[in-house]
């Protein structure tokens, strides 16, 4: 599908896997699965998908090594990404073989990104939190606090957040964002605005139990495997 289509959807769901490649791994055989999973790019049902390493885990429980991160117009469409022949055989040829951790999480987006397919060499970061026990307003207003970043903090180019639909594979994570930025470097400005930063982690921080923070960039093309 294309993302250049002048009338955006209604609504995009967000699909986040986390891989643990085995250490011993052959590097073609990462570049196997980093390929075969960007090659889902051709499915109907796809939006974007990127499939890359991880730039920086600034924090995680579990020592991730791989990201793909993929957009459809519906939850209907990421099911039948996840049932299509194509997934299924990279996932159990490419992915399963070389990985001893995979988690997931989804979410429909509190808006329709500008830009569906953030371009090549653009900067991630992705936010997974696992909440202490919700008195009730504690999902609400973290999402609230998430969605007002991009104001506070300009270098954000897009800004997505939501709650978990897919708890089976998101070991608990109940809330999930993702920014983008326009590259490594405008991420790492941000990063350095480190009071500012601090003053909206201390409004959600009674509400959190634990935290995955992994970055990635959006790769150019295909993964060379020497």
């Amino acid at each position: 599908m294309s993302s250049s289509s002048s009338t955006p959807p209604p609504e995009i769901i967000e699909h986040i896997v986390l891989f643990k490649v085995k250490p011993e791994t052959d590097s073609s055989k990462i570049a196997s699965m980093m390929n075969g999973l960007n090659a889902l790019a051709s499915l109907t049902q796809v939006i974007h998908i990127s499939a890359a390493p991880l730039h920086r885990v600034r924090s995680s429980p579990t020592a991730f090594t791989h990201v793909l991160h993929s957009r459809y117009v519906s939850k209907e469409d990421l099911s039948a990404y996840a049932a299509h022949p194509d997934h299924v055989r990279v996932v159990k040829d490419s992915v399963l073989p070389i990985c001893e951790e995979v988690m997931a999480v989804d979410w429909v987006a509190d808006r329709v990104p500008g830009t569906l397919a953030p371009p090549p060499g653009s900067a991630a970061k992705l936010t997974f939190l696992k909440l202490k026990e919700d008195d009730g307003g504690a999902k609400s207003e973290i999402v609230g606090v998430i969605k007002g970043l991009s104001e506070k903090l300009p270098g954000i180019g897009q800004i997505t957040v939501g709650e978990n639909f897919s708890p089976a594979r998101a070991r608990g994570f109940s809330i999930a964002s993702i920014a983008f930025f326009k590259d490594v470097g405008e991420l790492e400005a941000v990063d350095g605005q480190t009071e500012l930063v601090d003053v909206e982690k201390e409004k959600v921080r009674e509400f959190v139990d634990s935290t995955i923070v992994v970055e990635f960039v959006v790769p150019s093309g295909l993964v060379s495997g020497l």
